[in-house]
């Protein structure tokens, strides 16, 4: 059976929102949109920070914290930022790390530096 998890402590989906199903949860993409100003910070850096804020509050959401993480994929407009993405990624993941998958596209939706999806396990 599949839910669908919102919350007001993250920004309203742009595109297809984060369910789960038989104790997985699927976080879809997240932007590093602010969710009350609706805004994005300027660097790389403060735009992961986002996008992994946005992310813990739909794995609160849904119960879980970032431990529960197994798998994540961090989208960069531009692969010479992954220095600068990971500096702030490895704050969130500190241990028993998921497996990570990191590409350059050509673009993300608003212009965005990073997009962040996470499968956490209950």
């Amino acid at each position: 059976m599949k839910k669908v998890i919102a919350t007001a402590a993250a920004p309203q989906a742009v595109g297809p929102y984060s369910p789960e199903a038989d104790g997985t949860v699927y976080v879809s993409g997240q932007l590093p949109i602010d969710p009350i100003s609706g805004t994005m910070p300027d660097t790389v850096a403060r735009q992961t920070e986002q996008s992994l804020l946005n992310i813990g509050a739909i794995l609160a959401e849904a119960g879980c914290s970032f431990d529960n993480v197994v798998k994540s994929t961090v989208l960069l407009d531009d692969i010479s930022n992954f220095g600068a993405m990971n500096e702030v990624y490895a704050k969130y993941f500190t241990q028993d790390c998921p497996a990570r998958a990191a590409f350059a596209v050509k673009d993300l939706p608003m212009g965005a530096l990073v997009e962040i999806e996470v499968v956490a396990a209950k």
